[in-house]
């Protein structure tokens, strides 16, 4: 598939918020591996803003340690909370200023493997939602136009959020729709540690079975994650499930014909 029609796919997918199965867990995960694949960067991450104004990790690319580090490290201070607080992007390239300004910041950055930084805020008009972030393993900056176009997808994803919320609220609450989302992420930490417990594997894995789940029942991972949580869901049949998709994948994938 060419740039250009998996750049047409992603803004139809991130844009579809009347689908049934739209999910904003999904959403964030779909716009940091949409910008991956498309910019030819290395890593990416979204942070959402909770109601005081702390930077929550809703996506990322990465879930190593050490990355994981990084966009801790970012919740409190550092170019990502500027970026939110200012409304304006922020690019570290590797020439010393992250160093200097942030320099905490700077020694996570080298240990997670990148060396450039670029954080956009995620905008609904003129209020800032949260920040999207993209790595580079070498020092070279975002080019604009990439940049802009990471600025586009950002966007419409933040106002893809204002049509979703899990509870009934008014159109223009903003507030209640973000900490929405927050909570379904809570929820969805929680029953990964449930499976990941249960099926004796990691967290990344656990994330995968319930993506697995969700996939093969056509349900929201959040409905999955809330079900999980109030046992209204026997994690065996997560694992279990999840498991036979999985392998189902794997089959499928290397059933298809090279080329």
């Amino acid at each position: 598939m060419n740039r250009e029609r998996q750049l047409a796919e992603a803004f139809v997918t991130l844009s579809d918020t009347y689908a049934t199965e739209f999910d904003p867990l999904h959403l964030f995960h779909h716009l940091v591996h949409t910008c991956r694949d498309l910019l030819g960067i290395d890593a990416a991450s979204v942070m959402i803003a909770d109601a005081r104004g702390v930077l929550r990790t809703m996506a990322a690319t990465d879930d190593a340690a050490a990355f994981t580090e990084l966009l801790y490290l970012q919740t409190g201070c550092g170019p990502c909370v500027d970026c939110y607080r200012t409304g304006e992007p922020v690019a570290l390239p590797d020439d010393g200023a992250a160093s200097a300004r942030w320099p905490q910041h700077a020694e996570a950055m080298a240990d997670a493997g990148y060396r450039a930084l670029l954080s956009l805020p995620m905008r609904l008009h003129d209020h800032s939602l949260g920040v999207l972030t993209l790595l580079r393993e070498d020092a070279e900056r975002v080019g604009d136009d990439d940049a802009h176009l990471a600025q586009s997808l950002a966007d419409l994803s933040a106002l893809a959020l204002m049509h979703w919320t899990a509870e009934p609220a008014p159109a223009g609450d903003i507030v209640t729709r973000v900490q929405s989302v927050i909570a379904s992420k809570a929820t969805l930490e929680i029953a990964k540690g449930m499976v990941a417990e249960y099926a004796r594997t990691s967290i990344p894995a656990a994330a995968r079975l319930l993506g697995a789940y969700a996939a093969r029942h056509r349900v929201r991972l959040t409905d999955t994650a809330q079900a999980l949580v109030n046992r209204t869901l026997d994690v065996s049949v997560v694992s279990v499930v999840g498991r036979e998709a999985e392998r189902e994948v794997r089959e499928a994938e290397r059933s298809e014909p090279d080329g």
